[in-house]
């Protein structure tokens, strides 16, 4: 699972990773803080990843991590098809300032083309 803990213990982490991955492939993109994203982003690539097989073995798996299954069905359809030529590199992160309340670097966490 992932490198860094985020401050929460495996439950919470995990719970939060799969809302923000199922929350970034519904819309493609999101702003979040530097840490989350790079999590998030490991584990958005390797559901594309899956999708890009495209076998029923490979959905299950994204459907066990996943919380919505409009957003599986997305991933599969839509997403993986337009990965089809790229051997990696499906998301693009851009630092965008600080949070005004604790000053924790943001970031744009978006699909590439």
């Amino acid at each position: 699972m992932p490198k860094r803990k985020l401050g929460r213990k495996s439950g919470p982490r995990r719970a939060l990773l799969r809302s923000q991955v199922t929350n970034f492939l519904k819309e493609e993109k999101i702003t979040t803080t530097e840490s989350k994203a790079r999590e998030v982003r490991r584990l958005a690539e390797k559901m594309i990843t899956l999708a890009k097989k495209g076998d029923l073995h490979s959905r299950r798996q994204a459907l066990a991590f996943i919380l919505e299954e409009d957003v599986v069905s997305k991933l599969f359809e839509k997403i993986g098809p337009r990965m089809e030529v790229k051997e990696g590199g499906y998301t693009r992160m851009t630092r965008v300032g600080y949070r005004r309340g604790d000053g924790a670097p943001l970031v744009v966490l978006e699909l590439v083309v």
